[in-house]
């Protein structure tokens, strides 16, 4: 299977855009460092600070859900899950 690309969109609530941050930050280093990781990166939205993006490229579509089982993934998403009001989740193909 070809590579998966992940273009993920997390909206912090105003009041816990730190918080959120944070949570995202820690997510990096494990990730960067798992099977078929291939590049990882967040972004901030430079208009509205609540508005984080990551553009992820995986070299398979298993090692993708082998990211979302992780440890560090369940931490995650259990430590924002009432600090953010969207997450939005794209897996894509190149097709050019």
């Amino acid at each position: 299977m070809s590579k998966v690309t992940v273009v993920a969109k997390i909206v912090a609530k105003k009041d816990a855009v730190g918080a959120v941050k944070a949570e995202l930050l820690k997510m990096i280093p494990p990730t960067r460092q798992e099977e078929g990781c291939m590049e990882y990166r967040l972004h901030q939205d430079n208009d509205d600070p609540a508005v984080f993006l990551f553009y992820e490229n995986w070299k398979t579509q298993a090692c993708l859900e082998h990211h979302l089982t992780s440890v560090h993934f369940r931490n995650y998403v259990a430590a924002v899950e009432s600090l953010i009001v969207e997450k939005t989740v794209h897996k894509m193909t190149e097709v050019g």
